[in-house]
């Protein structure tokens, strides 16, 4: 597989300190999702600004889409239209007295045209969810506004790879809920999306790969449940293993037979939970999770339909389908993690409800049919063009899909 991203040997020193980054390879591959992890002073902010340029190594060689990357103007101006960058502080990237003003800054630079400018400006604007801001001073928005705008001027020149510097920080946990799940749908659309934090309970689950840094150095470099699963190294990294793998490790400890991969999420976990007590579970049958792809209907429909159905579980992927469901006055019961929420509502014998956009309705029905794969259940994926008809009995995901 290509390489995107590759640092060989790299070193670099602020000037009158020690060694911020001490000799340090690794290689990030297109469609990727990287965390880099660590305490703070790891060098993780220092590496980001490496990947487009803002940074250059004292030695080695930084490397982008497999040439050596060049430092001077033009070149710079060309990698950092395809690496773009997110602070941690939005208030240090937005700098125009409007939003519109802000997100055009670097298609301008870029040397759009006007009419192109406009367009690049709207579609960036509506990705993130901030249609009609455009008028609106940056300073009167809320921090969550704010990074949405700073993302928002880094889309307009549709970069390969974004760079996100702790990208929750400052946020709630409603905000940080939505921030990853824009990040899931950038990544979804193709791109390779690279965050540096703390959080080992954000990066464990969300995660391809993880990297702990420690002192300017690669502590670990793997897949989430090995980088994580080493006690002694996430130790000396300062951080704590997460939650679902030390209840993970811990049952292994008492003896009890798990299966070979580890649970990155609350709907792993009670499926390990329910393997171990199998003879005491009580399965009811399964509900139906409906599917409603919001650019493929009138919106007024979808709450006539969920009127007709009283107490159901509604969730919402993506900024167009919470835009349809705020629309809509849509109560949204999940809006992180939407599909495994559903996946376990279902189990408990309830029916949900899941606002997607065209770009992630494909998500559901692949998601789903892993896991009935794995746990021997079957689960019915009910699209909207069949939510008005009854449900056929004992129908698959693979139907649905045809369908």
């Amino acid at each position: 597989m290509s390489i995107i991203i590759e640092a060989r040997d790299i070193r670099y020193r602020y000037p009158g300190s020690r060694e911020a980054i001490r000799g340090i390879s690794f290689h990030i591959r297109p469609g990727e999702k990287i965390a880099l992890v660590g305490p703070n002073g790891a060098g993780k902010s220092t590496l980001l600004q490496m990947f487009n340029g803002m940074i250059r190594p004292d030695a080695g060689t930084m490397l982008f889409d497999n040439e050596p990357i060049r430092y001077d103007t033009r070149s710079l101006r060309q990698l950092r239209r395809r690496v773009g960058y997110v602070l941690q502080n939005s208030d240090r990237q937005i700098i125009a007295p409007t939003v519109y003003q802000d997100v055009a800054f670097g298609p301008a630079n870029l040397g759009f045209d006007e009419p192109a400018i406009r367009r690049a400006v709207a579609l960036a604007l509506q990705y993130v969810g901030l249609e009609g801001f455009e008028r609106r001073p940056p300073h009167q928005l809320s921090g969550g506004e704010k990074k949405r705008v700073a993302i928002a001027g880094v889309l307009a020149m549709d970069p390969d790879v974004l760079v996100f510097d702790e990208p929750t920080s400052g946020l709630d946990p409603a905000g940080s809920e939505d921030l990853m799940e824009l990040l899931d749908e950038l990544h979804h659309d193709g791109k390779t999306v690279i965050i540096s934090t703390h959080d080992v309970e954000l990066a464990y689950p969300w995660a391809d790969r993880a990297i702990l840094l420690l002192d300017g150095r690669i502590l670990k470099e793997d897949v989430p449940d090995v980088a994580f699963g080493n006690t002694e190294y996430v130790r000396r990294a300062h951080l704590s293993v997460p939650t679902l793998l030390e209840l993970s490790q811990e049952l292994g400890r008492r003896g009890f037979v798990q299966p070979d991969h580890k649970p990155r999420s609350v709907l792993d976990m009670v499926y390990i939970l329910e393997h171990i007590h199998h003879e005491a579970c009580v399965h009811p049958t399964p509900g139906t999770i409906s599917v409603c792809n919001v650019d493929e209907v009138e919106t007024s429909s979808i709450a006539a339909w969920v009127n007709d159905h009283p107490g159901l579980a509604i969730g919402a992927m993506g900024t167009r389908a919470k835009q349809c469901a705020t629309l809509e006055d849509l109560t949204l019961e999940f809006t992180y993690g939407v599909i495994d929420k559903c996946i376990l509502r279902a189990l408990s014998g309830q029916d949900s409800l899941i606002l997607t956009s065209s770009s992630m309705a494909g998500r559901v029905v692949t998601r789903v049919e892993a896991y009935c794969w794995e746990s021997r259940t079957t689960i019915t994926v009910l699209p909207w063009s069949m939510m008005n008809q009854a449900p056929k009995e004992g129908l698959t995901n693979e139907e649905v899909k045809e369908g």
